[in-house]
């Protein structure tokens, strides 16, 4: 019996099980703009979406960068916008009555005939707002202290 070989007396060995598909995957530029849209919703980690598509999350950092820089294009409704936007300005019907906090509010002031108001903080500025305001005039001042930071 002297052709037993060494390796067989040994009790276990070391097994390394591959997963995965074992090959490099290709990703159409649909694919890429899905998962980088994915990655842009607020409150998404991009951990948690590279996890979900099986791909290191390096790579999604990857694919927004050159969403970024126009490489890839991505769905309207979720395309990095860099122009900002003001949330519209309704004025409310002068006959509604004031809640209890803006009741106290205005006796915590030193005219109590005054009207409600807003303030506005932009860019350093901050531009109170009565409730007889023209909008378009509000609009345009908006406007000009945004620039003025620029």
């Amino acid at each position: 019996m002297d052709d037993v070989k060494d390796d067989a007396k040994v009790v276990f060995r070391r097994v390394e099980v591959l997963t995965g598909s074992g090959r490099r995957r290709r990703w159409s530029a649909a694919q890429k703009s899905l998962i980088v849209s994915q990655s842009l919703e607020p409150g998404v980690k991009v951990t948690e979406v590279a996890r979900r598509w099986q791909v290191c999350p390096q790579q999604v950092w990857g694919w927004r960068r050159e969403a970024h820089i126009g490489g890839l294009t991505l769905p309207s409704s979720t395309a990095p916008s860099s122009a900002l936007s003001f949330v519209p300005i309704v004025e409310a019907p002068a006959s509604l009555p004031l809640s209890t906090d803006a009741r106290e509010a205005q006796s915590g002031q030193a005219s109590s005939d005054a009207l409600p108001s807003i303030e506005v903080r932009l860019a350093g500025a901050v531009v109170r707002v009565g409730s007889g305001t023209n909008l378009e005039l509000l609009t345009e001042v908006l406007r000009a202290v945004r620039a003025s930071a620029a």
